[in-house]
């Protein structure tokens, strides 16, 4: 092994030999990846439309039903609204494409709706924007998987008891293949996403050659379990909650401004590519099934989804089509929960590098993901599908408005932006934590297509509050200043943590302290003598020290210190109600009263380390117990020997 030696300095660079062994869990996510692979493990726009698309294309397949389980209460009359209020919901994803395709660009780093809200609104705004993209996301995973476990279900009714072990299996499943890395969950998932898209557009192509020719008809024996008796009149109430049960197919619009340093270069280029895509099909597709379902009568139901009715009146029953449309669609909407497993991990490293999350989850694992955030995402997610027993209805009213309070931000915060970078003189450039700022003639038009897309999403976010507020969006209401506060409180801590630690003001280097040692024995034997020769290399200044419980076994201590002990003083601490930590703390905090200036008390303990697992559980553990009451005392430090024994 060579490494560089750099004359003149005391700094050296050593590289390692070492290369991790094979092991089960290498086998299970894949061999551990150097950094210098990181370059290699980007996408480009086709597996990238797979990896961030997903989420968003699954959409058609649970968004007009949520709508019509709105519109259920006022009769079947009522559903003439549906399309009407799709088309509503595709102007709205225009504007928000136009919007973050500027966002894109102007953030090449990635980092979406957080970073643009840091650098233009603020912390506390960024905060929030943080906030609601990871509730987000943990509900993408939730409704997601629990929608595609739906349509498993419709298919096979015998298996709706089995709904939320299923759903968890495939929560546990999607984890395991993002753990693998960014680039081969982008391969495992392309396949399946691709083979939707044809289902889909097949199905939609059929519906409406067979329209065309009048052969379409409309669905057999629809469900009648969420039909009312009574219908309620059509108020626009009704209308805008049914819209924003609609616009939970937007939720994945932002998942690319996100991820953009995911692709290859040019991954701007590449990244706004790929949402115009995205968005170009989400919103065809969507049309379509929406004209389509409201066309043969669909109704909404907890046994049979819309999307089923629509696909086995299309292909005549349930035929071969018909089951390839359903398995389709089944695993799109697995898939989906795959856009969240990609973005929740950086979107919480982000955070985590700013100081408001823990420092662990900004830390790639052996794959070059941030594999901390993944699990975490999968066990919270798993929890929420328990909780609801893995109801896509229930989950729903939970989900749209925290990302449409972070496109609101994201929309403020690139408004503003344009407007500072339309008062900067040409020429200029201004550094900011996520971008370079620059002079932009194009300022004003890009800040009004930012501004209608920030007052638009406030709308939505503001109707969504207001209607789905009895259906659970509460407790998204409640649940982000929770979450900001916990962020902050993080903050706070890690800010006092770096005061603390700062070497600011700090004046010369710290000088050598005397050390006073404190050597604790239980007898005297050769680990005995291992830690009192470890203790002569700190200082001449040292103490043994025995807690005494058993009188006869002290007496043979002192008789065998005079002997091995080299002159060394002993002190024996009587313990009458045969403790062991307390005689020491109060020897030790009267030591550390007495301390002098300069001085550092040095507790030494022998330890035994055997070579089994087993008998190393048959030893005591007094360092890790002192070390545990002694830790908020400063210029006390513990120290263990080892000594192995067989």
């Amino acid at each position: 092994m060579s490494f560089e030696e750099n004359s003149g300095t005391s700094i050296q660079r050593r590289p390692t030999e070492y290369e991790p062994p094979r092991n089960f869990r290498n086998w299970l996510i894949g061999h551990p990846l150097q950094t210098a692979d990181a370059p290699h493990q980007t996408i480009g726009k086709f597996i990238g439309l797979a990896v961030f698309s997903s989420d968003a294309l699954s959409s058609t397949a649970y968004s007009v039903q949520e709508m019509m389980v709105i519109l259920v209460v006022a009769g079947s009359s009522a559903f003439g609204f549906v399309f009407p209020i799709t088309i509503a919901i595709a102007i709205l994803l225009t504007i928000l494409t136009f919007s973050y395709e500027q966002t894109i660009h102007a953030y090449p780093g990635g980092g979406g709706a957080y970073i643009v809200s840091r650098d233009n609104l603020g912390e506390i705004p960024a905060q929030i924007a943080g906030a609601s993209l990871l509730m987000d996301y943990i509900l993408t995973v939730a409704v997601s998987i629990s929608s595609g476990v739906a349509q498993i279900v419709s298919a096979y009714p015998n298996l709706l008891p089995y709904r939320v072990g299923i759903a968890i299996s495939l929560v546990a499943f999607i984890m395991l293949i993002n753990l693998r890395g960014v680039k081969e969950s982008g391969k495992v998932f392309a396949v399946p996403t691709y083979y939707f898209l044809v289902m889909l557009v097949l199905t939609i192509i059929v519906g409406f050659v067979r329209l065309l020719f009048g052969t379409l008809g409309t669905v057999v024996d629809p469900p009648q379990d969420l039909i009312v008796q009574v219908a309620q009149p059509i108020t626009l109430f009704l209308i805008l909650r049914a819209f924003a049960s609609g616009t939970t197919a937007l939720t994945g619009v932002e998942a690319i401004s996100n991820g953009i340093t995911a692709f290859k270069k040019p991954a701007s280029q590449n990244a706004g590519r790929t949402l115009i895509w995205m968005a170009v099909i989400l919103g065809a597709t969507l049309l379509g099934v929406s004209f389509l379902s409201q066309h043969i009568g669909a109704l909404p139901s907890e046994g049979e989804t819309v999307f089923s009715q629509l696909a086995r009146t299309v292909f005549d029953n349930r035929g071969i089509l018909y089951l390839g449309m359903i398995t389709a669609t089944t695993v799109i909407l697995v898939m989906a929960a795959n856009t969240a497993f990609a973005d929740f991990p950086r979107l919480s490293a982000l955070q985590a590098i700013d100081g408001f999350l823990p420092r662990q989850l900004s830390f790639r694992g052996s794959r070059l993901v941030y594999s901390r955030g993944i699990v975490a995402l999968a066990i919270i997610a798993s929890l929420l599908i328990v909780y609801f027993d893995a109801s896509v209805t229930r989950l729903i009213p939970l989900y749209a408005i925290g990302v449409f309070l972070s496109f609101t931000l994201s929309q403020t915060g690139m408004a503003r932006r344009w407007w500072k970078s339309g008062h900067l003189s040409p020429g200029t450039q201004i550094k900011e934590r996520g971008s370079m700022l620059v002079n932009d003639n194009r300022w004003k038009f890009k800040m009004i297509v930012n501004s209608i897309g920030a007052v638009t999403t406030a709308i939505v976010a503001t109707i969504f509050a207001i209607t789905k507020f009895h259906d659970g969006a509460y407790v998204v209401i409640i649940i982000i200043p929770i979450l900001v506060f916990i962020f902050l409180s993080i903050h706070r801590h890690y800010v006092q943590v770096a005061k603390a630690l700062s070497l600011d003001k700090y004046g010369a280097p710290p000088r050598n302290q005397r050390h006073r040692v404190i050597l604790l024995i239980s007898g005297v034997h050769r680990g005995t003598l291992a830690a009192l020769r470890y203790a002569r290399n700190l200082s001449d200044d040292i103490t043994a020290v025995h807690v005494s419980i058993d009188p006869e076994e002290s007496q043979r201590i002192e008789k065998k210190w005079e002997t091995w002990g080299d002159g060394y003083r002993l002190v024996i601490l009587d313990s009458p109600y045969r403790t062991l930590i307390e005689p020491l703390l109060e020897y030790i905090e009267e030591l550390d009263d007495q301390r002098q200036p300069n001085e550092l008390i040095t507790v030494v303990v022998p330890q035994f380390v055997s070579q089994q697992f087993l008998t190393g559980a048959l030893h005591s553990r007094t360092a890790e117990a002192l070390r545990k009451v002694l830790l908020n005392r400063s210029d006390v430090v513990v120290t263990e020997v080892p000594y192995k024994v067989d």
